[in-house]
């Protein structure tokens, strides 16, 4: 069909992650996401998971030239808006995905560096995580690690907000651009989340702490929320507050629905909107 009759185009979202089998996190999650706001998703899959709402059980890592050729068959024909990084396991998948970013200029790049699961499991080689900020950390807008995974980019345990400030400095030093440091695994009845940027922005958000049984999934959908937005052409700080609203929307739907026998999904689908349209041109 030609360009005359075709005058718009969506959004376009693309998802570099692991697969979640019981669907609340991984691409599930972010193409449950992307559709909900709006936007197109697609998908490179990094690795398969055999998980449910109860813990992961194996993992099953894609080879590297699978994973390039399912970014580049995206790219050369849809292409993309706005990328969301997740699950990276081996430093084989990171350099796949850093080249990835220089071969196709990707950017509006979210990396959520998913190391270790709701459940506890280890879901990223150790040897992964050096190449992880060497390669990727430069490369991408921002980085949206939780406490733990920040824990141990810098090598402390973080205990207070204090601490989190501290660390938020010390990612941008190790090469981020920007980071959203998520507060959720502090006590207290208030999550507190910190955005930097090393233009120098630094910017507290805070909420009343939604209690919940189900939150499995919360870090994927974030950070899929915050690149349909960048995709829809929200700033970084608007796409951060608007990722933050759409989760905790998510939480409270979901927050009495039973699905599964332990920590369940959130509820993606709460106010899903029609499919924005761009112009081609």
């Amino acid at each position: 069909m030609s360009d005359d009759v075709c005058q718009f185009r969506y959004p376009r979202v693309l998802s570099i992650a692991g697969s979640d089998s019981g669907g609340g996190a991984g691409i599930q999650a972010d193409l449950k996401t992307f559709s909900a706001l709006g936007c197109f998703g697609m998908t490179a899959i990094t690795a398969l998971t055999a998980q449910n709402t109860c813990g992961v059980r194996s993992i099953h890592g894609v080879p590297p030239e699978m994973l390039r050729d399912q970014i580049d068959a995206v790219m050369e024909d849809i292409g993309a808006d706005a990328v969301k990084i997740g699950m990276l396991h081996s430093p084989e998948i990171v350099r796949t995905v850093a080249q990835a970013i220089d071969r196709h200029g990707l950017g509006n790049v979210v990396f959520d560096p998913v190391m270790v699961a709701t459940s506890g499991a280890v879901l990223i080689d150790n040897n992964a995580v050096e190449v992880l900020v060497r390669e990727l950390f430069g490369r991408v807008a921002v980085i949206t690690p939780n406490l733990d995974e920040a824990a141990l980019l810098v090598g402390q345990a973080l205990t207070s907000p204090q601490d989190m400030e501290q660390a938020a400095m010390t990612l941008l030093g190790q090469g981020a651009r920007a980071v959203l440091l998520k507060g959720g695994h502090l006590q207290g009845a208030v999550v507190v989340d910190l955005l930097v940027t090393s233009a120098g922005e630094k910017v507290w958000m805070e909420g009343d702490r939604i209690y919940s049984p189900n939150t499995h999934g919360t870090g994927c959908t974030l950070s899929s929320a915050m690149a349909a937005h960048l995709a829809l052409g929200a700033s970084l700080t608007e796409a951060v507050q608007r990722g933050r609203e759409f989760v905790r929307a998510a939480l409270l739907a979901g927050s009495r629905v039973h699905t599964g026998q332990c920590s369940g999904p959130l509820n993606h689908g709460h106010a899903p909107v029609a499919m924005q349209l761009k112009p081609l041109n």
